[in-house]
């Protein structure tokens, strides 16, 4: 199989760096930053996150390979901050946004955990919407009984 093993998509290797950062010598204020063992989930939230600040010309990423497990991202900047610390402080945002997320998320499952116990709205509704017990297909029957 041409696939590699699993863990070798995130894992790294003794001595591999996580990041390699090489400037542009053709565009001024640019620099194109390899990002090793990481796919575009990570790569579309950066870029996304350095679009959204001002001091950004231009920030876009590739996958060059799908059995390859980095992204190259471009970034061009105004010429205020380097493109490394425009980098560093878009990392911070996400990582401050995806920590407020994580917290939202725990919060609203836990206002479900009590309602399910206390037996709140839909304890006794069938998750797919069949309206619970005594549907179309009572008795235990399924759709290739008929």
């Amino acid at each position: 199989m041409n696939a590699p093993n699993r863990f070798e998509l995130y894992v790294l290797e003794d001595g591999e760096k996580p990041v390699e950062i090489t400037e542009d010598t053709k565009i001024p204020n640019a620099a194109t930053i390899k990002v090793v063992k990481q796919d575009h989930t990570l790569g579309n939230m950066l870029r996304a996150q350095l679009l959204a600040m001002p001091q950004i010309l231009f920030a876009g990423y590739k996958v060059p390979h799908p059995l390859h497990p980095y992204f190259l991202i471009k970034i061009q900047t105004d010429g205020t901050l380097t493109p490394q610390e425009v980098l560093e402080q878009a990392c911070k945002k996400l990582i401050g946004t995806m920590s407020s997320l994580e917290a939202k998320f725990k919060r609203e499952f836990s206002f479900k955990d009590v309602e399910g116990a206390v037996g709140g709205v839909g304890a006794q509704e069938d998750p797919y919407g069949g309206g619970g017990a005594g549907g179309a297909w009572s008795g235990g029957r399924d759709y290739l009984d008929f």
